[in-house]
């Protein structure tokens, strides 16, 4: 398979390694015991969100940073963010001398704003996605004569996001498929030639969310897509078009885009933290998401699964485990009428306990209004072992005459 009608070689690859020796913090290979029973591989993680500003993107940043001349250094550069990439051209401008303005959405997370801002950088908060940003950072910089540092459709930063590939193959020489988070396409670009001019048996499979998909529908229309608009919780996959010389290599040299509900990724979000205590963020487990789908099919394969970035503040953490928990069957709430008559409440907490709910919450209200005057609304919230479980606890309710109230969020 050849690799040589790019922009960039497995030489330039390997010269970026060098250029990144010394500011990478080492993210070695992590075996996942529960994913591989899951989908039946043998799966290790690669854990990038334990990288140096908390995500890959430093990588490309830094080598397309410290490759600048002079005068551009002098002049100072600007960037468009969802955020990983802006802390790590901030990083990358810090450690070079070179002074930085980053333009990021206005939905931005506010824990990688701070940290933006945190390195030196100036940054400027315009639009709702990070198209909006980019059109505004070319703006400024065609007015101001800035560099502009793109994110993905760079050859140098494409060649710092492929080190990925060449640490992955040292760590596991006989890898046989690995599966990378899709935003605007330079990581699994870089990945790509890097694994593949070293050996072009092994699988590159590209993981986006189905409603931000416009890798799989550029490859699918054999050109570049824009997409009307994206709606995904994986703020830091969600480009409405990727770049050209990613899409070129993708094209050429990715075997498969799969998509992911957001379901699945807070699933997957959830799985990596119970399981491996490692907290990244929506976009970064995109990878892991489609291990938990069956239509993926890596039975009997060894497996690495990139893991992005784990740049994610504390109330995203939270609305992730609550709505994960309840999607997935975890935490179950649910809505009957009872008779106001002394008794009822123990009835509905003695079919509780005997399918073995944990009652987390309960509300008791006399007050809300229901059709007949002598009931009483009751809401429970109860931990579950899964869907399953909900299952039995609906049935069981449903056998002894309480029907369930559809006006919950489950």
């Amino acid at each position: 398979m050849a690799t040589e009608k790019f922009g960039i070689s497995l030489k330039d690859i390997e010269q970026a390694s060098q250029n990144l020796k010394k500011i990478l913090r080492p993210t070695d290979l992590v075996y996942s015991d529960y994913l591989s029973q899951i989908s039946g591989a043998k799966v290790y993680l690669k854990p990038e969100n334990l990288q140096v500003t908390g995500a890959y993107k430093i990588r490309g940043a830094y080598n397309k940073i410290s490759q600048l001349t002079e005068k551009q250094k002098k002049k100072g550069l600007i960037a468009a963010s969802a955020g990983n990439h802006a802390q790590g051209v901030a990083f990358a401008a810090k450690k070079n001398g070179v002074s930085a303005t980053i333009v990021m959405p206005v939905s931005t997370p506010l824990i990688k704003v701070n940290a933006t801002k945190k390195l030196g950088a100036k940054v400027i908060l315009h639009g709702d996605c990070y198209d909006d940003a980019y059109n505004k950072a070319h703006e400024i910089a065609k007015k101001e004569k800035l560099t502009f540092i793109h994110p993905f459709n760079d050859w140098q930063v494409i060649s710092g996001q492929g080190t990925i590939g060449l640490e992955i193959l040292e760590n596991m020489p006989d890898v046989d498929v690995i599966l990378v988070p899709v935003g605007g396409g330079g990581l699994i670009s870089g990945i790509s030639i890097a694994v593949k001019s070293k050996n072009p048996k092994i699988k590159v499979v590209g993981v986006e969310p189905i409603l931000a998909d416009a890798m799989y529908q550029s490859v699918k229309a054999k050109k570049v897509v824009e997409l009307k608009s994206v709606s995904t919780i994986a703020d830091g996959v969600a480009v409405k078009k990727v770049g050209e010389m990613a899409f070129s290599v993708v094209s050429s040299l990715v075997d498969k885009i799969f998509r992911v509900t957001d379901t699945e990724i807070m699933e997957a979000f959830l799985v990596l933290l119970e399981q491996h205590k490692l907290i990244a963020e929506p976009a970064g487990v995109c990878s892991v998401a489609a291990l938990l789908d069956s239509k993926i099919n890596l039975k009997g394969k060894k497996v690495v699964a990139v893991i992005s970035g784990g740049n994610i503040d504390v109330m995203t953490i939270s609305a992730l485990v609550s709505r994960g928990l309840i999607r997935l069957g975890r935490v179950f709430k649910f809505s009957v009428d009872l008779i106001n008559k002394p008794g009822e409440l123990l009835a509905i907490a003695k079919i509780l306990s005997n399918e073995k709910a944990n009652v987390i919450k309960i509300d008791h209200d006399q007050f809300e209004t229901v059709e007949r005057i002598k009931s009483v609304r009751l809401t429970i919230t109860v931990e579950t072992e899964g869907l399953g479980h909900v299952k039995k606890i609906k049935e069981a309710l449903k056998k002894e005459g309480y029907n369930e109230i559809q006006n919950n969020n489950c």
